[in-house]
């Protein structure tokens, strides 16, 4: 099934996060779990697909994003019926 991952930077979102961030969706890509991914024009956040069993594990999966670990953004899991 694919869940949407959309990513709402907060206020004190820091920089310094967006290269962790890179790093662990390109980890999920290189696992097959990564379909599509990419920011927001307005740079208020961004939004990714990814592949999972069910909505239980896609949220462990985008919960241990490093944008979401920091309190960075706040990231909200939808299942997606996408065709």
């Amino acid at each position: 099934m694919r869940y949407l991952i959309v990513a709402i930077r907060t206020p004190e979102f820091p920089q310094s996060v967006v290269e962790p961030h890179k790093k662990y969706l390109a980890e999920l890509r290189a696992k097959g779990l990564l379909e599509l991914s990419g920011p927001f024009t307005d740079k208020s956040g961004g939004a990714y697909v990814i592949l999972a069993e069910d909505l239980e594990s896609a949220r462990a999966i985008a919960f241990k994003d490093p944008i979401h670990t920091t309190g960075a953004s706040v990231l909200t899991v939808y299942e997606w019926d996408a065709r």
